[in-house]
């Protein structure tokens, strides 16, 4: 039986996807949340919006499914960095909030793991497709 990959944390081989992936995969959930925030405010005139859009999107996608739309197109996953699985609703929603400050994302460690990573322990890796 095949041994599951080692957790990113564990693992020394470990090697983040380019700023490049995430920043497309930002790109196309941005442009997600101001189509969404469309149906309930003017992402113009209420720039509030889209950010509470982004914020839910990440809770829930990242949460149950470890990708957001983007993320999925850009062959991304976002895990946990100590055991390599999902990191569930409450820490989704809180890496969202994070996500929103843009400050946090901009302070990276040597495994690109943001500041908003390192406080929700987790990481962004490659997702295989299957």
């Amino acid at each position: 039986m095949p041994q599951p990959p080692a957790p990113p944390a564990a693992d020394p081989a470990f090697a983040p996807p380019t700023l490049g992936r995430r920043f497309g995969a930002l790109v196309i959930d941005w442009v997600l949340c101001l189509l969404v925030s469309n149906f309930f405010a003017d992402p113009v005139r209420d720039g509030w919006a889209p950010v509470a859009v982004l914020i839910v999107e990440y809770g829930f996608f990242l949460g149950l499914f470890a990708q957001t739309p983007g993320m999925y197109v850009t062959r991304i996953r976002c895990l946990s960095w100590a055991d390599g699985g999902r990191i569930g609703l409450a820490r989704a929603l809180l890496r969202g909030l994070l996500l929103a400050l843009v400050i946090p994302a901009l302070i990276m460690d040597e495994h690109r793991r943001g500041l908003h990573d390192r406080l929700t322990g987790s990481v962004i890796a490659a997702a295989p497709r299957g």
